[in-house]
């Protein structure tokens, strides 16, 4: 029952309603009918909201994204000292905020070492919810994407609930059902210090009335130990993200020799479809780049739906600078480069959705392909 009710989550098709939603008036069987129609093929998730267009994990990111066409964004979450989940990207808020303007913060600027990486800069975890909301969101690459450099200082870092707050109204509003994909970051790192977050999302989860299949709320992670737990926690569906290069942070911490390479053979995925009901591949993972063009697919689409996992990539941008040189429109790196190819050769590997930092652009290439 799970894994049936998380593929339908995924395919779009679930009921329209969302629990909680005081005072918001329900559509008939025909609008839910009517709704439903061309939300059923691949699905894309706004990543990190819409941040081709707006500083990443800000409402107004989310905002845009959802009013763009999608049903589902990407919630980076990280904690604060006081407890409380915030969106963002990186725990190391250095270059996605106005922090360093802050002199009553200068002497908040550390080294720290994160999952065997070293960082400099300021981190969630030292820093209140209250002391957080006096900073504003940056633009986090201004040299790939300036436009966005008009929105610097315009918005606050927003929490997990307002996130949850702003999809409930406008599902109200646009009239069908939105949802998020929280992902849970450096949970081995979090757990270290006594500021887990999985204890942190799952209350709010409960406590807006989330914790059923049936909840637009899928819940992912780089990471394998804290995913089967969550699976006993949680009846939400849960993604296992995977990278085309290293281990998961858990397997590293316990000395387990395992790499991402072995979670996405049969074998692997056989474990993965044990707890969870999604794989979040790398591109490359499942159509590598050779001699800076696209190769052939690789088995890992048929592998991961022979063992019942829905297959959704990440991540899918416009710029230049992460297409192959094939599909570059020039040497500039912040212009825009044929995207469209891109994810065309995506969709006939036949993957199931995938993650997009410009949501319009990538309605646009599954649009095109269903009408093929």
């Amino acid at each position: 029952m799970r894994k049936r009710l998380g593929v339908l989550a995924l395919s779009g098709l679930a009921v329209l309603s969302v629990t909680g939603l005081a005072g918001a008036a329900e559509p008939s069987a025909q609008d839910v009918s009517a709704l439903a129609k061309g939300h059923d093929g691949p699905v894309i998730v706004g990543h990190r909201g819409a941040p081709g267009y707006r500083p990443e994990h800000t409402l107004a990111s989310y905002e845009l994204a959802y009013r763009q066409g999608v049903d589902w964004v990407d919630v980076d979450l990280v904690p604060t000292k006081d407890g409380q989940l915030v969106a963002r990207h990186e725990n190391e808020i250095g270059g996605t905020t106005d922090v360093a303007k802050h002199p009553e913060f200068a002497n908040r600027k550390t080294t720290k070492i994160i999952d065997g990486t070293s960082f400099t800069g300021w981190f969630t975890e030292d820093f209140t919810l209250a002391e957080l909301k006096t900073l504003r969101a940056t633009e986090r690459i201004p040299q790939l994407r300036p436009n966005n450099r008009i929105y610097d200082g315009r918005y606050q870092i927003a929490t997990y609930q307002e996130v949850i707050d702003l999809t409930r109204r406008l599902g109200r509003e646009l009239r069908r059902e939105l949802g998020t994909y929280p992902e849970i970051k450096h949970s081995t790192y979090f757990s270290s210090i006594k500021n887990p977050t999985e204890p942190k999302l799952v209350e709010l989860i409960k406590r807006n009335g989330l914790n059923h299949p049936k909840a637009p709320v899928i819940i992912q992670s780089f990471e394998v130990s804290n995913l089967i737990a969550l699976s006993r926690q949680v009846r939400v569906p849960l993604l296992q993200l995977t990278s085309a290069t290293g281990a998961p942070a858990d397997f590293v911490a316990k000395g387990d020799p395992r790499t991402y390479a072995d979670l996405v053979t049969p074998a692997g995925l056989k474990e993965i479809s044990k707890y969870a009901d999604y794989l979040g591949p790398e591109k490359a993972q499942v159509i590598p780049v050779v001699n800076g063009a696209l190769g052939q697919p690789t088995k890992l689409v048929a592998d991961a739906h022979q063992a019942g996992l829905k297959v959704g990539p990440y991540t899918f941008r416009n710029e230049n600078n992460f297409l192959p040189q094939s599909l570059r429109s020039s040497a500039n790196l912040a212009e825009y480069g044929n995207a469209f190819a891109e994810q065309e050769a995506f969709l006939k590997a036949g993957v199931d959705g995938y993650f997009a930092d410009h949501p319009d652009t990538a309605l646009e290439a599954v649009k095109a392909f269903r009408g093929r």
